[in-house]
């Protein structure tokens, strides 16, 4: 048996400080996303911008649905495009 604390999994990140943990919250309740493949290059793109950018998210290329597998697939590729909508 030893004594102290367990030392921690680095694999695990940090707590973030209660205050910041705030502060995104309240940031994630203002904000809306699509995600999506695109329809020419196959890139997924996360779309993301305030709720009171919502309308605008309408004149944008559509884009196409994809699966936890392809999502995933193109993260590890780099195919991923992130587009801010003002």
């Amino acid at each position: 048996m030893t004594g102290g604390p367990p030392s921690p999994d680095p694999s695990s990140p940090a707590p973030l400080p209660p205050e910041l943990t705030r502060q995104l919250e309240a940031l994630g309740g203002q904000l809306v996303w699509r995600v999506g493949k695109d329809e020419v290059s196959d890139e997924v793109v996360v779309r993301l911008g305030y709720a009171s950018a919502t309308p605008r998210f309408a004149h944008l290329p559509r884009l196409r649905s994809a699966n936890d597998a392809e999502l995933q697939a193109a993260l590890s590729e780099n195919r991923v495009v992130i587009e801010w909508v003002d």
